[in-house]
């Protein structure tokens, strides 16, 4: 039946995560689901779970009315997965609970949805106490969901929720969700109910299967977000592409002080160098990494038993994947469990360092090194360093490498304004989101109070060239009255700022900047062309 508003088409397509029905195009799971699937084969932890295809969305887009038809198929595969996990979806005695994570066929990262803790509710709630023994656990899990689900799909705004949060970490006398007693995630949940309730108008959805339904439709509408469409706008990428949304059985990086959330690069993306560049918290989930709302830099790299871990699945999904490659995993009560694999966003720096030396070690042809260097200018890479500066007016953790100096801005329309008039400028914010995308796209640099190296937005602005410095513990960000305070030092909009994203660095004014080439490695790629190589 040809495709139209009201009207059904052939059913779009479900995959198992398990990898025994083969590996499905890429195109139709998306690189998420795909990627796992590779991830299964090859031996590595990865939770049980289906994917939606793309085609899903594309049906969504042309008008076609699927919800009777997804949740249908929903129930059914949830089933499956039941079987699967031993567990039950809305369970009082052994509950599975889901993540919904988006997936698109190219890589776009923070651009779109992902809702956890899905199935969670009163019911549930119980047996997840009854399951783990963690009233720690199931309560912070609750009220994370209860955000995410009000937020992503319901609307509302964040910030009523981060207001209770904020009330509860000064009523505790801490200053991270993660350090909450369970009393305090309790009353926390229950305060969420109510703002939800005030906010929607109605109760929050107990039933699992409404809660499921309405994140996965809330996920594919995000497809069409305003930020992957600027996103997309920028990467020359097309909008009838879709996204797959995954869904798999949660685990838990908040189950006790052996639990924890990462993200990890097989190699430094800022520098290319052959080292693991991991981002740990314990005590979280993987959202409080990524989405850069959350100071992460308080953690080490991870303890050594992880790290030693992580250096190993680092040669496994190089060797696999022939490139550098960006992880997502979760570690519950001491297991590890891989969450995402996708080529790693870099520098223009880091690309031409990762080529040389996986030429050199043999992983790659030097074909496809100048392959793959193909859209990057290398004669115009360039090291910036700053000569003799004044005394640092604070520190804060890089995120890429460079330096960059220009007039402060604090908001999107700001770093416009002055890009406008030829004026590349410094975006100084609390937090930095991928909603910002069109002020990261025109400013030379980032300076953030919070979130980590790791982020989506600093993966982001690493890939598009920006010298990016977060977690500046020593700033606070006034952007209603323009103004910001560092170290003691007030910074007003335009005034003249300088970051160091080699030594983590900002200064005030505009000292004087050296510059050099990377000669060495540039050399390289010059005797391959000399030799007679061509780009296939």
């Amino acid at each position: 039946m040809p495709k139209g508003k009201g009207k059904s088409a052939a059913a779009p397509q479900v995959f198992d995560l398990n990898g025994r029905d083969g590996l499905p195009d890429v195109g139709l799971a998306g690189f998420k689901a795909h990627n796992l699937i590779r991830m299964a084969t090859m031996g590595l932890s990865v939770p049980q779970g289906f994917v939606l295809a793309t085609d899903w969305c594309k049906s969504a887009q042309a008008g076609e009315e699927l919800n009777a038809q997804l949740s249908s198929l929903l129930q059914a595969a949830t089933r499956n997965l039941e079987q699967a996990t031993g567990l039950g979806f809305g369970s009082a005695r052994r509950p599975l609970l889901v993540s919904v994570r988006s997936g698109a066929p190219v890589s776009m990262p923070g651009m779109m949805e992902t809702v956890l803790n899905v199935g969670l509710n009163d019911l549930s709630l119980t047996g997840l106490l009854r399951l783990t023994g963690d009233h720690r656990l199931a309560w912070d899990s609750y009220r994370r969901l209860i955000q995410d689900f009000a937020e992503i799909v319901a609307g509302v705004p964040a910030s009523p929720f981060d207001a209770a949060l904020d009330a509860a970490l000064r009523r505790g006398g801490v200053e991270l969700a993660r350090q909450l007693d369970f009393r305090a995630l309790r009353d926390l949940a229950r305060s969420y109910l109510a703002l939800y309730r005030e906010h929607t108008g109605h109760d929050f959805p107990q039933d699992p299967f409404v809660q499921l339904a309405a994140a996965t439709r809330a996920v594919f509408a995000s497809w069409m977000s305003a930020k992957a469409v600027e996103y997309r706008r920028l990467n020359t990428l097309p909008d009838d592409l879709g996204t797959a949304v995954t869904i798999q059985r949660m685990v838990f990086g908040n189950a006790g002080g052996n639990s924890g959330a990462g993200v990890g690069f097989t190699r430094d993306p800022s520098t290319g160098e052959k080292r693991l560049y991991v981002d740990w918290l314990t005590q979280a989930q993987g959202e409080d990494i990524v989405s850069g709302r959350r100071r992460v830099s308080s953690d080490s790299e991870g303890p050594d038993w992880l790290m030693q871990r992580l250096a190993g699945v680092s040669e496994s999904l190089e060797e696999a994947f022939l490139d550098a490659q960006e992880f997502e995993f979760t570690v519950e009560n001491g297991e590890l469990f891989m969450l995402q694999t996708r080529t790693a966003k870099r520098t223009a720096l880091a690309a031409l360092r990762m080529a040389v030396d996986q030429a050199d070690a043999g992983l790659i042809s030097a074909e496809e090194a100048l392959r793959r260097l193909s859209s990057i200018d290398i004669e115009k890479i360039t090291l910036r360093r700053i000569e003799s500066p004044e005394p640092p007016l604070g520190l804060a953790v890089p995120a890429g490498t460079g330096v960059a100096q220009g007039p402060a801005a604090f908001s999107v329309a700001a770093a416009q304004a002055f890009a406008k008039r030829g004026t590349p400028a410094i975006l100084v914010r609390n937090e930095i989101a991928t909603d910002d995308i069109a002020g990261i796209a025109v400013v030379s640099g980032i300076l953030t109070a919070t979130g980590g190296r790791t982020s989506h937005a600093a993966v982001v602005a690493r890939q598009m060239g920006k010298v990016c410095l977060v977690g500046c513990a020593a700033l606070s960000v006034d952007e209603r009255a323009r103004q910001a305070t560092l170290a003691g030092t007030v910074i007003l909009e335009g005034d003249s700022l300088c970051i160091d994203g080699d030594a983590g660095t900002i200064y005030a004014g505009s000292p004087r900047i050296s510059s050099e080439q990377p000669k060495a490695l540039i050399a390289r790629v010059e005797a391959w062309r000399a030799a007679g190589r061509s780009i296939a």
